[in-house]
């Protein structure tokens, strides 16, 4: 069920799901910033690639499946195709790590021509899922420790399927802090099948694990870990950072992007691209969408960059963290200066820090020169924006999961509504803003 908000205090506080992702409960672990993946962290009793999904504990019943986790299939009349992008902006060095290059990467999804003997595409590489297994943890303790094969869930989409080559409007995605960008799949593909290019952006060593294709001076290995060890939300210095860089990924992805619909490879390493993409990109038309430390971006990107003409928030605050204990943060510019442009703010009634996120998003409603919507879905908490939708009961059912995680992760809403309720509104807003058809 979804309710449009009034502005106000609303105090659920079952739990404090933040905007960053990254659960106050990992506080428990040592440091910051990590300039290394940490030797805790390490999957050393990883279980192996092959593994797949089985309950806990051999008592307790298998669900009835194969025990592979399955994304929801796309819903729109178009086959979808993939590929990824590996792309560097050599004029700022990554904020994180002692790396001379900001290096980004980008899975594109896009109406195909065909997908005939295409290879189904997975959720995450090979290294970033065997990775995930532990690095998941670091920022969403509910998921299990074992017993899932992160790398085995398939997509619907098909590996560099030749494009459509009709124009299409573009939508980038920021994902939640600490989410790969493999977790936005599912409302990727849908819009993708509804005739949209989606780019989906990994903010590096923001994601929980990174799988590069190349070796880089100052990076450890090729695939990167967090350097998140606790809540960027609580060292106000720290969520700027991540922030701007967000926003500075974001648009650099915009420029190659506008390089690639010139016919050009903007991928370094020469990666061949799929047949026709770089007719399919409409780069006047744009949209960014985003969950969490995302809708922060996508909000205030769209401020910041006349090229985007219409956002989606997941929610996201829209304020600086306060430098003081029991002082309002400083609004971003966005939400003090109000949009002229469309932005839907999309919510749940489980999300707990309602104080700080409703004093933003009625300064933005309250100063902007357009109406901008606020929905929210109810039984759902603030994870339900991403694929832990129709994963965490499935989690749930195999025994990997208790109920008090998943209800703390997604909500108790029940995947049959969550999902398409998503899907439904962030379609149908850039269908009436930026219609592809």
């Amino acid at each position: 069920m979804v309710r449009e908000e009034a502005d106000g205090p609303a105090g659920i506080d079952r739990r404090r799901v933040l905007a960053s992702a990254v659960p106050a409960a990992a506080l428990l672990l040592a440091g910051g910033i990590a300039r290394a993946r940490p030797a805790s962290a390490r999957p050393a009793t990883a279980r192996p690639a092959t593994e797949r999904l089985t309950p806990a504990r051999s008592d307790e019943p298998r669900p009835a499946t194969d025990g592979v986790l399955r994304l929801t299939p796309p819903t729109g009349p178009y086959p979808v195709g993939t590929t990824t992008l590996y792309l560097v902006d050599r004029s700022r060095p990554d904020p994180w790590e002692p790396i001379p290059v900001r290096e980004v990467m980008v899975t594109v999804f896009y109406p195909a021509r065909t997908v005939r003997g295409r290879p189904v595409a997975p959720q995450l590489s090979a290294g970033a899922g065997q990775a995930f297994v532990t690095a998941a943890r670091l920022t969403h303790p509910q998921l299990p420790a074992a017993g899932v094969d992160w790398a085995a869930t398939a997509t619907h989409a098909y590996t560099n399927a030749p494009a459509r080559t009709e124009r299409r409007p573009v939508l980038l995605y920021s994902p939640g802090g600490g989410d790969p960008r493999g977790m936005g799949t599912g409302v990727a593909e849908e819009l993708a099948s509804r005739g949209y290019v989606v780019v989906c952006i990994d903010h590096s060593g923001d994601g929980a694990v990174i799988e590069f294709p190349v070796d880089m001076r100052g990076r450890e290995d090729r695939v990167r870990w967090t350097v998140f060890r606790f809540d960027p939300r609580t060292d106000p210095g720290m969520f700027r950072t991540m922030i701007d860089t967000r926003i500075a990924d974001t648009r650099f992805v915009l420029d190659r992007l506008t390089v690639l619909a010139d016919g050009e490879n903007p991928d370094p390493t020469g990666t061949p691209l799929p047949d026709g993409l770089h007719r399919a990109l409409d780069v006047r038309r744009v949209g960014v969408y985003g969950h969490s430390a995302g809708g922060t971006t996508a909000a205030e990107a769209m401020h910041e960059d006349r090229r985007i003409a219409a956002a989606v928030n997941l929610e996201g605050y829209l304020d600086h963290p306060s430098p003081e204990p029991g002082r309002d943060g400083e609004l971003y510019a966005i939400a003090r200066d109000g949009t002229d442009r469309p932005l839907l703010l999309l919510g749940t009634d489980g999300f707990t820090d309602r104080r700080s996120l409703d004093r933003s998003w009625s300064a933005l409603r309250a100063r902007s020169r357009r109406p901008v919507p606020r929905r929210r879905i109810e039984a759902a908490a603030h994870h339900v924006f991403t694929d832990h939708a129709v994963f965490a009961p499935r989690l749930q059912a195999a025994g990997l999961m208790s109920a008090a995680d998943r209800i703390a992760l997604i909500g108790p809403i029940d995947p049959a509504v969550s999902v398409p309720t998503v899907r439904r509104y962030v379609h149908a807003f850039f269908a009436r803003h930026l219609p592809a058809h």
